[in-house]
């Protein structure tokens, strides 16, 4: 199971890690995700839902 908000999203991303000297090389930036139990389709069900839609009010915790 990848690590993606369920509501936003939201997964990891990757790019450039660039040095001093302008050097080129991958890195990934993960998402805030926590594991929480919110209600799908009207049941408890443990899913990954990233910090700020469980800030923002955008799912209700059970």
């Amino acid at each position: 199971m990848t690590r993606k908000c369920v509501i936003t999203g939201k997964g990891t991303v990757s790019g450039n890690h660039r040095s001093h000297a302008m050097n080129a090389s991958k890195r990934t930036w993960k998402a805030n995700v926590q594991k929480v139990r919110i209600l799908v389709n009207g049941k408890p069900q443990r899913v990954y839902v990233s910090a700020r839609a469980l800030k923002s009010g955008k799912v209700e915790r059970v």
